[in-house]
């Protein structure tokens, strides 16, 4: 069984996780100082420190947070579709309404890599979105059903592609709009690697 201390631990951590959340979805990282976080999780300063080594680390654990909750919710979204097509389709249109909410837009888009630094942050969005889209393009490869250029290739092609429409559809002054474009163009870029049933796979293979 659980021990008092386990569970005042955790319960401290989450204290720390909510609160910290809530302030940066609110206002922003850089405006929200580490002794108002304690004071408004009725928490110590000792307890920031000694849990999440200071405000920085604090953040990233919330990032993280965030980030797995992201990725489940695109997991979720593919579920069991047998095919890759129909799998890339509903994982795109989820990771593209994850950007639009607005604790992800604000912690993860906007203020990450600000408060990480950007090495820090594509680090961890690989570590956790990263994985999605290269079995994705595994998935597309192994069924024959696109150009056999490099797997690795490919997926950090995908992963760019996807973390730059992100970024725009935060910057955006019509988000909604920019989520639809955003959607029809990963359509027309993943069209152009789609091969043709009566083409010669081998034709389409780079030579160097």
């Amino acid at each position: 069984m659980e021990s008092l201390r386990e569970k005042y631990v955790e319960n401290t951590r989450r204290t720390l996780l909510e609160t910290a959340m809530r302030l940066f979805s609110e206002r922003g990282y850089a405006d929200v100082p580490a002794e108002e976080l304690v004071r408004t999780a009725g928490l110590t300063r000792g307890a920031l420190y000694h849990h999440f080594d200071g405000k920085r680390g604090l953040f990233e654990a919330v990032f993280e947070d965030i980030e797995r909750k992201a990725a489940d919710r695109i997991r979720t979204a593919i579920g069991s579709a047998p095919d890759p097509f129909e799998r890339v389709d509903r994982g795109v249109a989820e990771f593209l309404d994850v950007c639009a909410d607005p604790v992800y837009r604000h912690i993860v888009l906007l203020q990450g890599p600000i408060a990480l630094g950007w090495q820090r942050w594509r680090e961890l969005d690989q570590h956790h979105l990263g994985g999605l889209v290269r079995d994705a393009v595994r998935a597309l490869l192994d069924a024959a059903l696109i150009k056999p250029h490099p797997a690795e290739m490919l997926t950090r092609a995908f992963y760019g592609a996807l973390t730059e429409l992100s970024l725009t559809i935060t910057e955006s002054p019509t988000p909604a709009r920019a989520r639809l474009q955003a959607a029809h163009l990963v359509q027309d870029l993943l069209g152009g690697l789609v091969l043709n049933p009566d083409s010669d796979p081998d034709a389409a293979r780079p030579t160097t």
